[in-house]
């Protein structure tokens, strides 16, 4: 285990103040979750935005990206979509993106392109969990950043948030045990 419940609550509480302290007000600043598993981070986030700091008001949105990636066509299983909702122009605004993990980069890459349908923002900043620095395929860097690990290739990180999975954690798992938890093993029929 990477991190436990009480770190990442540590952790959390140490991005909401450095975002506090970069926009007093958030007048002129939304927050883009990248979907799927940005947005669990997003949502806490805003919630100690609001109860902590009592900010009210923040625009909010979540971001597929699914297809501005690069390789969606190289995956051999059918894709599934999730739902991009932001009901505001980025215009001139200063947009705070918000994911897990950040690995090779191309997600953010496709979050940058994706964003251009809402409006040409004043500024994007990154806001992560994770930061998986010695596998980033493009120059792209968190602003913020929870904590720095070195992973090799054939290991994932891997977020648990306890709506989801019923626990706050933060695991690195060889590929094979992902893999394992992903697809059901067969049953010997023997």
């Amino acid at each position: 285990m990477l991190l436990n419940s009480k770190e990442i609550n540590i952790i959390l509480r140490r991005l909401a103040c450095q975002l506090v302290e970069n926009h007093p007000n958030f007048e002129n600043t939304v927050i883009i979750g990248i979907q799927p598993r940005g947005i669990f981070l997003a949502n806490r986030i805003i919630q100690l935005l609001e109860e902590e700091y009592g900010i009210k008001d923040i625009e909010y949105g979540q971001l597929d990206i699914t297809f501005y990636r690069d390789d969606f066509r190289r995956s051999t299983k059918p894709l599934e979509a999730n739902k991009t909702k932001i009901d505001f122009i980025v215009e001139d605004k200063q947009v705070i993106f918000i994911d897990d993990v950040l690995y090779t980069g191309r997600s953010i890459r496709s979050a940058l392109t994706a964003i251009q349908s809402f409006g040409r923002p004043k500024e994007i900043e990154l806001l992560t969990l994770i930061d998986r620095r010695f596998s980033r395929h493009l120059p792209i860097q968190p602003d913020y950043n929870g904590r720095q690990v070195d992973a090799i290739n054939d290991e994932q990180v891997k977020v648990h948030w306890k709506e989801v999975h019923g626990e706050d954690a933060v695991y690195l798992l060889p590929t094979a045990k992902i893999e394992q938890e992903v697809i059901p093993q067969k049953k010997d029929t023997k």
